[in-house]
């Protein structure tokens, strides 16, 4: 009687695209985007590969990376060019010693409300700038979320993103309860919360952060289009992404 959905890959497409670039004062945009597709191509994160992508579809020459360190729910970091370039949640960087200037920070709320996912980059403690990336909602959501409602069935949606995209998203979709910037083991926690509220929980997921909260629930379903690491936990897996 609860249905626990996690946001990208399900109830969205899992195929983000790079929508805005806001480069930092006095830094370039080929800059901005080229470093932090050289961090990303080393990451699997379907975000990361937006930005990857809009790069080479530009003709970027990426500077070569290596040492990268991803911190699930925050971001991820290598070295390019001598120096330790991260991409991520503002909050992350900066506790890393990173100065975000007002604007790129105002930047990134006024991107959020648009639904997209801000990615704040930067050069050691040097801000580079932020990239958005948005995910469509999969055409067939918002009639999913509906009929569960319709069934008397407490619609919730977990993601690691921020606040703001979170419930531009779940508004889109119909999602009655949001919780985000949730770390794997966090969604592992809200399903276990839910349980002792007394609901039977079933938890829907596609991605490595979401494997603790499918081994939680009382049912995990997979999505078929998700990792190995997510079809391996699930009790039930959907053969294809719809």
């Amino acid at each position: 009687n609860a249905v626990v959905l996690d946001k990208t890959g399900t109830l969205t497409q899992g195929k983000p695209e790079l929508t805005d670039a806001v480069p930092a004062q006095g830094v370039a945009g080929t800059e901005l985007l080229a470093r932090a597709a050289a961090v990303e191509a080393l990451s699997a994160h379907p975000l990361g590969q937006a930005v990857v992508g809009a790069a080479q579809a530009r003709g970027l020459a990426l500077p070569p990376a290596s040492d990268a360190q991803a911190v699930p729910g925050q971001g991820v970091a290598a070295v390019t060019g001598g120096v330790r370039t991260l991409v991520g949640r503002a909050q992350w960087l900066a506790g890393e010693g990173v100065e975000m200037p007002r604007e790129l920070l105002d930047a990134g709320e006024r991107l959020s409300a648009e639904g997209k996912t801000p990615l704040f980059v930067a050069a050691g403690t040097r801000a580079l700038g932020v990239l958005a990336v948005a995910d469509g909602l999969r055409p067939e959501a918002a009639e999913v979320v509906a009929r569960l409602k319709a069934m008397n069935v407490l619609t919730v949606m977990l993601t690691g993103d921020n606040e703001r995209t979170a419930r531009a998203v779940a508004e889109k979709a119909g999602v009655e309860e949001v919780f985000a910037q949730v770390t794997p083991e966090g969604k592992a926690e809200k399903v276990r919360e839910l349980k002792a509220r007394g609901f039977k929980v079933a938890m829907v997921g596609d991605g490595i952060n979401d494997a603790p909260a499918l081994a939680e629930a009382d049912v995990g379903v997979s999505m078929g289009t998700g990792i190995d690491v997510a079809i391996e936990t699930g009790d039930v897996v959907l053969m294809r992404g719809d």
